[in-house]
């Protein structure tokens, strides 16, 4: 492998699951947190390539995401930043390069004593020439910084713990009015209130609380200012902030200049209140504010109903061609909706609802539901908006002008937790993924755009899943935290999806028609069923009532065939419920979780072993996969949990490497005919059987996390590797009388994942690649005969945190 030849084809990540995560910038780059890790990806770029780069930085989750406006006058190649908050308790400024990369980070902070919940700045342009850009952190310490940048580090203005104490989970900073110095600052978190202060001069801002707003009924997760622009020119236009709750309401407040109050609250004709709520009305107390000596009024403008749950974001935005003013809220009832005052009554109407309707009836946040969006972004432009959903995909919306409706276009996903188990397609087709989410998905590329998306998710499960393997084209098993293994078979759906878009395989075969048309799920079962998919017309049931619900299909477990013939990667509502693989056999045997597993090239012997702190249960147990029975006795050589097996490439040794330090390869004894001696043609040969060839119990001066045969032409010449906590690669090579280290390879963090290229390299030489700890990958060239490094090179550390690395076929 050369160096200059080895590039990123694809990045597969999930976003963290917090509301102030992500950010869209005015160069129409969206960054989020992803674990640890600041994730960029452009929705309108030229390809659907997804994410674009990953970058490491924080040492725990990332919480909070803010783009720093540009200057004005300032051109293409005018650095401009991004900061980010996160579970280390630091804030770190980031420099971003004029192609939309992270150049780097500028500084690292460590002010605040607990999480970094959300961020918000100025959103003025900043003014050429102008030395300070100002932004206040809300963090899980119960305080609020103001910081100032100018342009080479950040300071900290001042610290602000709120009265009564909460934790702040919102954040909103604005200008009080359009041609002053006056700053006004919306704080509001784990209490029903919102907090407002008041800063007199934004060149030596010091805040200080002037009133409280009441009203809701819940912990407050989002807020964000807005101009009312009454005047083509602006002029007298008033300041409007959002506050959305887990009472499931909007409460909007309008900040007025001058002692008077604005016409319709002075009149009592704010359609809104009282109209709503039984036996409750909303205040329409002015709250009254003064800064440099000029009057200010904060009345409530209105009270939005529509949400089912709980309320995570409200993000503003202003139509530069109508002037019109839009809300976008997102909630965990799975619903995005769009906002805006009707012209006549100025009465707050749902104009547009997207999302899903839940399948889980009456199930809400309260309740322990996880689902809904987490957070909505309007584009720079307002023809797009994208949602973060439970899954950690980013959905995306794009206005059609024509049509004068949303539609939808490929967004992003990936896994939300670690990957625990990755494998390809025994002909390298596609990728298998498993993970800590609980979830299996399948990668591939798309062929008309050249560009990887998730094409499928076969399996979504109710534990944790801990390891994966391919057993041919159509068929996988995987193993989790339940004691047992799953193995799935590929449906219809899927086999026709892959051969229409990456052209996998023949869709018209008989193989693929004698398939089921797709899974489900059942609500209260782990197991996915096959499933037939109905016509569009056929009459799907609504009803509650089950006396009147036979003969009718549930709507819960119907797939329709239009859903299943898309020309395009699914979108994420297709992913959870039409991709689906059906479930077709369960392997008993071992007491614990499964901690790893492995098929056999000729996909005829399943290897498989569990978590274990005693010899009884480190033993690895063998499935034919014929009948699906297990070989016994099973293979005993370790004493405590076995955390990688891998066949030879010949399926002639069966190597394992485990917590107790030590590696075991076993060697394959070939069986006789089942039914020898019949008067019949039913025999069949024997399940092969293994033996111990030879264990090391210090392989490893650590345990052992990974290992990789060599490829090899020559079964005499056996070559295996071994990754260690260590910090070292041993290179282990068969001779006339043993196995023994032949090389060992030190790097700087324990190592946890190794694999071989399977050919050699245009030089003839076997090709290693290393993954640590700290995210490093590192190829090493190994000369064939003597195992010897002959040259190396690392790939960027900031891409990835591997746990597992593989190669195609």
């Amino acid at each position: 492998m050369d160096e200059e030849k080895t590039q990123i084809e694809y990045l597969s990540v999930g976003a963290n699951r917090h509301t102030a995560v992500a950010d869209w910038s005015q160069d129409g780059l969206v960054a989020f947190g992803a674990d640890s890790n600041i994730a960029l990806w452009r929705p309108h770029g030229s390809q659907p390539r997804g994410v674009t780069s990953l970058w490491p930085g924080h040492k725990d989750t990332v919480k909070a995401i803010k783009f720093l406006s540009r200057s004005e006058g300032e051109d293409d190649e005018q650095t401009s930043y991004l900061l980010s908050g996160a579970d280390d308790h630091c804030l770190k400024i980031w420099s971003l390069s004029p192609d939309g990369g992270i150049a780097g980070c500028i500084q690292t902070l460590q002010e605040h004593t607990a999480a970094v919940n959300c961020i918000s700045t100025l959103y003025e342009p900043r003014r050429k020439g102008s030395t300070t850009t100002i932004f206040a952190t809300g963090a899980a310490d119960a305080s609020i910084k103001i910081w100032a940048f100018d342009g080479r580090e950040m300071r900290v203005l001042q610290t602000i713990n709120p009265k009564p104490k909460f934790f702040p989970l919102a954040i909103a900073l604005s200008r009080f009015d359009e041609d002053g110095e006056a700053l006004v600052l919306a704080a509001a978190g784990t209490r029903d209130i919102v907090q407002i202060f008041v800063a007199e001069s934004k060149a030596n801002p010091e805040f200080q609380l002037q009133t409280t707003l009441t009203g809701h009924e819940g912990w407050i997760r989002s807020l964000d200012f807005t101009w009312e622009k009454t005047k083509d020119d602006g002029a007298g236009s008033d300041l409007l902030l959002a506050s959305a709750s887990q009472d499931k309401y909007i409460r909007l407040w309008r900040l007025h200049r001058g002692r008077e109050l604005p016409a319709a609250v002075a009149n009592g004709a704010d359609p809104s209140l009282g109209a709503y709520l039984p036996g409750k009305s909303p205040s329409n107390k002015a709250h009254r504010l003064k800064t440099g000596g000029k009057d200010f009024t904060i009345t409530f403008e209105a009270l939005l109903l529509g949400h089912d749950d709980w309320i995570y974001s409200a993000k503003w935005f202003t139509s530069l061609d109508t002037g019109i003013l839009q809300l976008l809220s997102t909630s965990a009832d799975n619903s995005l909706a769009i906002w805006e005052a009707d012209p006549s009554s100025g009465i707050w109407v749902t104009n547009v609802r997207l999302g899903e309707i839940s399948r889980e009836k009456g199930a809400t946040t309260a309740t322990g539901s996880t689902g809904g969006f987490w957070t909505g972004l309007w584009s720079p432009d307002g023809t797009s908006m994208t949602c973060l959903g439970r899954t950690g995909s980013w959905r995306v919306w794009d206005y059609n002008r024509e049509e004068d409706q949303w539609t939808p276009r490929i967004g992003i996903s990936g896994h939300t937790r670690a990957v625990t188990g990755i494998a390809w397609a025994k002909n390298g087709d596609y990728l298998l993924s498993t993970s800590s989410d609980q979830t299996t998905r399948l990668h591939a590329s798309w062929e008309r755009k050249n560009t990887w998306h998730e094409m499928a998710r076969p399996q979504i499960h109710g534990y944790d899943l801990n390891c994966i393997d391919s057993l041919g084209g159509s068929q996988f098993v995987s193993g989790a935290d339940e004691k047992l293994m799953r193995v799935f078979d590929e449906p219809k759906a899927v086999a026709k999806l892959l051969g229409r878009l990456c052209g996998i395989g023949d869709s018209s075969s008989t193989a693929v028609e004698a398939m089921p048309d797709a899974a489900n799920m059942p609500v209260l079962g782990l197991s996915n069923k096959a499933i037939e998919a109905v016509d569009d017309d056929a009459e799907v049931n609504t009803s509650t009532n089950l006396e009147t619900d036979r003969g009718v299909l549930d709507p819960g477990t119907t797939v329709r065939k239009s859903a299943l013939e898309i020309d395009h990667p699914p979108f994420e509502d297709n992913l959870s419920r039409h991709t689906l693989w059906p479930e077709t056999e369960k392997l008993y045997g071992h007491g614990y979780e499964i901690s790893c597993l492995a098929v056999s090239h000729a996909g005829d012997l399943v290897a498989s072993a569990c978590k274990a702190s005693s010899v009884n249960h480190a033993v690895i147990r063998l499935f034919e996969t014929r009948k699906w029975t297990e070989i016994k006795p099973p293979l005993t050589a370790h004493s405590l949990t076995a955390t990688r097996l891998r066949f030879s490439p010949d399926d002639q040794y069966l190597l394992s490497v485990g917590r107790d330090r030590q590696w075991a390869v076993f060697e394959r004894e070939q069986g006789t005919k089942e039914g020898e001696g019949d008067n019949d043609n039913n025999a069949h040969e024997a399940p092969p059987s293994y033996k111990l060839l030879q264990a090391n119990p210090k392989g490893h001066t650590r345990m052992i996390l990974d290992a990789a045969w060599a490829p090899s032409t020559d079964s005499s010449l056996v070559s295996f590797a071994t990754a260690g906590r260590d910090k070292t690669v041993k290179i282990w090579r068969r001779g006339e009388t043993d196995i023994s280290c032949v090389t060992t390879i030190t790097e700087t963090h324990p190592v946890t994942s190794i694999d071989f290229l399977p050919r050699l390299n245009k030089d003839g030489q076997f090709v290693l690649a290393v993954g640590t700890e700290a995210g490093k990958i590192s190829i090493y060239s190994l000369d064939s005969t003597l195992l010897a490094v002959a040259s190396s090179f690392a790939l960027r550390p900031e891409y990835v945190n591997p746990l597992k690395i593989d190669n195609p076929y």
